[in-house]
């Protein structure tokens, strides 16, 4: 060991004595130090620190497709090429039978009878996404809605039965399972939020049932409400053409992953759900429901056949100041409870309509719809307390949280 450190210095010493004579004073001393490192570094490593070991785990981290070089010249050509083949084989037809209800006849079950008076039936058109190799599908519950058949056809020309497993009318979203499909392509969910404004997206469907259609557009808005076409709403608004059959196709990001469930377009007649109605041409606004609405109704279905959301018995109205002046509202902060639902655990626990509801557990309500939204998220059976504003006076009251009945129950 002795010698070893001997021959690194005397090794290190006819270095130093090199550069010395080339250089000046500031410069020898950084040498110094690089020849004393090299020392440490050749006889006791163990001294100088270590980088830490690569972990085990590999993170995968997607990233944009490269563009093409330039050639002779002229400039690259951008491709979304990529995006939409991760996505398209997860993106099927769905096709519906509905078979018209008519009323009880003595001869309706005779051969010959129903050779000449045939049942009456309808059929839907629409799309659906993939979304777990087991074969479960997500779409939208105006697609399937009353069908007593559901097919549907992969874009390899595979076709399936499909069974509901569970819908949730007020996001308008449904989730379907194909029979006897075996291991399926399934699309890659985007991060919740991922998406921004002016971000290029993809819409994929099968519209006029032409066949497996992608358009391109961007992301032109985000979170759009109070458009009057479900219960909850929360929709990105993209200028990607969606045209009948679109409903329940994929809206996918640069990437190829699902950002949205295309569901409604805006049309000269009608702002309602359907893209696969007849009230008239489109006008370049389509709307999608964001993957994390889709996502967390999607995992609900799956796990329990349903969506379980959290319900008080109040109906609100916004503050506006002509409302605040009519009915001399000393301020126009929160919403104002113009009905309690006999029976409801708000009618139970004391609120009372004209009271102004300014706070859910200490968190401000704006709206109505930041209320709608905050009560559904809460589990039934947990206490949450509201603070109320009744004349001039803060009121706080307990309130356990409801189940929120179903709509045909609320009709």
């Amino acid at each position: 060991m002795v010698a070893g450190v001997a021959s690194a210095l005397m090794c290190a010493g006819r270095l130093t004595n090199e550069i010395f004579t080339a250089s000046g004073p500031g410069f020898q001393a950084v040498t110094v130090s690089v020849a004393v490192l090299f020392v440490v570094v050749s006889l006791k490593p163990e001294w100088t620190p270590r980088r830490s070991a690569p972990s085990a785990v590999t993170i995968v981290e997607a990233t944009l497709p490269p563009i093409p070089a330039p050639s002779n010249g002229e400039p690259g050509i951008i491709s979304h090429a990529g995006a939409a083949q991760r996505a398209l084989p997860a993106v099927v037809h769905i096709y519906t039978r509905q078979v018209a209800r008519i009323p009880n006849h003595p001869l309706i079950n005779d051969p010959v009878f129903r050779h000449f008076f045939s049942t009456p039936e309808r059929t839907g058109l629409g799309s659906g996404v993939i979304v777990a190799p087991q074969g479960f599908v997500l779409t939208n519950n105006h697609v399937i809605e009353n069908a007593d058949e559901i097919e549907a056809v992969l874009n390899d020309g595979r076709r399936f039965k499909a069974r509901l497993i569970g819908r949730d009318p007020e996001t308008d979203l449904a989730v379907l399972r194909l029979t006897d499909a075996g291991s399926l392509p399934s699309i890659v969910f985007a991060p919740a939020d991922s998406l921004t404004v002016g971000d290029v997206v993809l819409a994929i469907g099968n519209p006029y049932g032409i066949g497996q259609t992608v358009t391109m557009g961007i992301a032109s808005a985000l979170g759009r409400t109070r458009l009057g076409i479900n219960t909850f709403e929360n929709y990105i608004q993209t200028d990607a053409a969606i045209n009948p059959g679109n409903s329940g196709g994929a809206l996918i990001d640069g990437l190829g992953r699902l950002v949205g469930i295309n569901t409604a377009i805006y049309s000269r007649t009608s702002n309602t759900r359907g893209v696969d109605s007849s009230s008239g041409g489109g006008l370049g606004i389509g709307f999608a429901i964001p993957v994390s609405i889709a996502r967390n109704v999607l995992e609900q279905i799956i796990a329990n056949g349903e969506v379980v959301r959290g319900w008080v018995g109040i109906e609100m109205r916004e503050i506006t100041p002509e409302l605040a002046e009519s009915i001399n509202l000393a301020s126009r902060h929160g919403v104002l409870i113009y009905s309690v639902l006999h029976g409801s655990p708000a009618d139970k626990s004391g609120v009372q309509p004209g009271d102004v509801l300014v706070a859910i557990d200490g968190q401000e309500v704006l709206a109505p719809r930041e209320m709608l939204d905050l009560v559904a998220s809460l589990p039934p059976g947990q206490n949450t307390t509201f603070r109320l504003l009744r004349g001039d006076k803060k009121i706080d009251l307990k309130i356990p949280v409801g189940r929120r009945p179903r709509p045909q129950a609320m009709r």
